[in-house]
C-alpha cells in the first residue's frame, strides 16, 4: 500500500491549509495509505544558501525531512498562497531536499517517481489557486508526478467548523476523495 507524506507549507499554529490538510489526510487513510502527516514547523532550517551548504553540509532537520520523503511513495501538500506563489516556507524545505549529499547520491532522490496531490485554501476569493500553478510547475521540473486534479478552496476562514470539519460536505467530500485518488495513482505506479 501507497506510504504518503502529507505536510502543508505554512508554520502557523491554526493554518487554515493545515486544517485542510488533516481533511486530505483523512481521505488517503481512508483509501488505505499508510500516512505520515508533519508539521514543517517541527523541521525548522536556515534558508538554503549554497556557501553554508558547502561549509558545514546539509542541516540535521533538513536531512531528516528530506529522508521522509525519501521513504514515502507520495506527497500531499496544502499550500497557502503569498504573492500569487507558495510559501517561502516551503520553497526552502523543497530546495534542501534537492541537494545530494553524498558524490554517489541519485539526482533528485527525494522527487523522482513520486506522486502528488496538491491543494491550498486562503482567505481571498481564488482559495490560492495562483500559487498551486507555481507549485505544480516546480514539482514536474523535480521529478514529481503531479495529479491533474486539486483543489483551492476560497474564503477559507469561513470554510471551517469548530472542530476542523468543513461546513460544505460536498466540498469536504471531493477533498477527501482528491487524498483517495492519490492513493490509487500511486499503488498503480507502485506496481507497474
Amino acid at each position: 500500500m501507497a506510504k504518503i507524506l502529507a505536510f502543508a507549507g505554512s508554520a502557523r499554529k491554526d493554518s487554515l491549509n493545515k486544517k485542510l490538510l488533516k481533511i486530505v489526510a483523512a481521505g488517503a487513510e481512508a483509501a488505505g495509505a499508510h500516512l505520515t502527516l508533519v508539521d514543517l514547523a517541527e523541521f525548522e532550517m536556515p534558508l538554503f544558501n549554497q556557501d553554508l551548504e558547502t561549509e558545514a553540509g546539509m542541516p540535521d532537520r533538513a536531512g531528516e525531512f528530506k529522508r521522509l520523503m525519501i521513504e514515502h511513495d507520495g506527497f500531499l501538500i496544502a499550500s497557502p498562497e503569498y504573492n500569487s506563489a507558495f510559501s517561502p516556507l516551503l520553497k526552502n524545505t523543497l530546495d534542501w531536499a534537492s541537494r545530494a549529499e553524498s558524490e554517489d547520491e541519485p539526482p533528485l532522490v527525494a522527487f523522482r517517481g513520486k506522486t502528488a496531490g496538491i491543494l491550498a485554501t486562503s482567505p481571498g476569493g481564488l482559495g490560492g489557486i495562483r500559487g498551486l500553478v507555481h507549485l505544480r510547475m516546480m514539482l514536474g521540473n523535480l521529478g514529481v508526478i503531479v495529479m491533474p486534479e486539486q483543489q483551492a478552496v476560497p474564503n477559507g476562514f469561513q470554510a471551517f467548523n469548530d472542530d476542523g470539519s468543513m461546513n460544505d460536505e460536498k466540498l469536504e467530500s471531493r477533498i477527501r476523495t482528491l487524498g483517495g485518488n492519490l492513493v490509487q495513482l500511486t499503488d498503480r505506479i507502485k506496481s507497474s
